[in-house]
């Protein structure tokens, strides 16, 4: 059978690629063409990539405001190159603000479109989920909690874990050891502290000035920037000038390994970290009208996807509009080596990865989405 993938994101990319290597184990004769990354690339075939995520990110709504035309022609692109592949599916991985309206047309010209990996309408914009019910055939989720929350809104999701697990179980064994990672980026011996202030320049100039700031109070630790490498080098040495903060590229498993603890901004990252082992705490700067207009329009009481599936607080969410760190450092104070929260989040994050599930979950998807397909055209 023929398939359609569509990602937007460096996540969405690596699921995507876990997703291909499945469909290819279900449904040998499988041929893909997709929308994607380097990594669909490496597993679907790097002929079959279509369009970069490098050039189809906007985020925010100024970005969006200003790439308009640019937004509505590669819609049009992509809509025309599903149209002369003819899949049998089209797969829309997260991404909801291209792919809701790449379903929308998808239903109107009468393809079959599964979504996979829900948009977060649990958090904020939940009336996307009348158009998830009329636009989308099936709906996957990957967070326990979505297995609830749907079906009080008319969709019966389909839930086989979550295919970061996946990531990890591939990635874990092959990470260097503490002292390895030191030496290969020129660290000294004192403890580590990583730095995750996002992946798009929004995040890095909201958080890493406020992860700055906190890094100060804590000679005795040295901390690590975990960087990305499609974002400018000037970008974090705009913030990290005149500081002893260390930026690594590309090593965001390598450098929570090595650390004792994490300060995280929000997003995937904040679960990526709990279920290395690695305690956290969660930091993310706001404007000031984000700040006191986000109980308007964010419907969950956490932010953390660490919190929100084991359905309390377990890693400290410091939200604020300003940079005041001093919350920040008694919460990270509190999970070092002999703080008082330490063991207990260790232990609840022992609890979360058993609520997640283990490895495989991409290829219990597609195995999922064969059967259903075949189901369908039998």
């Amino acid at each position: 059978m023929k398939y359609y993938l569509i990602a937007g994101e460096p996540s969405g990319d690596l699921h995507g690629a876990n997703l291909i290597y499945g469909l290819k184990k279900a449904d040998p004769e499988a041929q893909f063409r997709f929308w994607g990354g380097d990594r669909m690339a490496e597993a679907g075939g790097r002929g079959n990539l279509r369009k970069h995520y490098r050039e189809t990110s906007f985020f925010g709504v100024v970005q969006v405001l200003c790439n308009l035309r640019t937004i509505r022609r590669q819609m049009e692109e992509c809509q025309h190159d599903v149209a002369d592949f003819a899949p049998d599916v089209l797969i829309l991985i997260d991404y909801p603000g291209f792919n809701m309206k790449m379903a929308r047309w998808a239903r109107q010209h009468g393809l079959r479109t599964f979504y996979y990996i829900a948009p977060k309408v649990w958090a904020s914009r939940e009336g996307r989920i009348r158009k998830i019910r009329r636009y989308v055939d099936r709906l996957f989720v990957i967070f326990p909690f979505e297995c609830d929350y749907f079906p009080r809104h008319g969709i019966q999701p389909l839930f086989e874990g979550n295919p970061l697990v996946d990531a990890l179980a591939e990635r874990v064994p092959q990470l260097p050891p503490p002292e390895e990672f030191r030496r290969r980026n020129g660290l000294d011996q004192r403890p580590i502290i990583a730095l995750l202030a996002g992946s798009r320049r929004s995040e890095i100039r909201r958080n890493l000035p406020l992860m700055v700031n906190l890094a100060r109070r804590f000679p005795e630790h040295q901390f690590v920037v975990a960087g990305v490498s499609w974002l400018e080098p000037s970008l974090y040495e705009e913030y990290l000038a005149g500081s002893t903060i260390r930026c690594v590229r590309d090593q965001t498993y390598e450098t929570l390994a090595a650390s004792e603890a994490a300060v995280v901004a929000s997003g995937t990252a904040t679960l990526e970290t709990a279920l290395l082992g690695i305690p956290e705490v969660v930091v993310y700067r706001l404007s000031w009208f984000e700040y006191h207009g986000m109980p308007l329009v964010v419907r969950c009481p956490w932010i953390s996807l660490v919190n929100l599936n084991l359905g309390r607080e377990s890693v400290a969410e410091v939200l604020q509009s300003n940079l005041d760190i001093s919350r920040a450092e008694r919460e990270l104070r509190a999970i070092l080596p002999g703080g008082e929260k330490r063991q207990r989040m260790t232990a609840d994050f022992d609890e979360l990865r058993r609520i997640i599930g283990g490895p495989g979950a991409s290829d219990r998807f597609a195995r999922r989405m064969v059967e259903l397909l075949k189901n369908h055209t039998s």
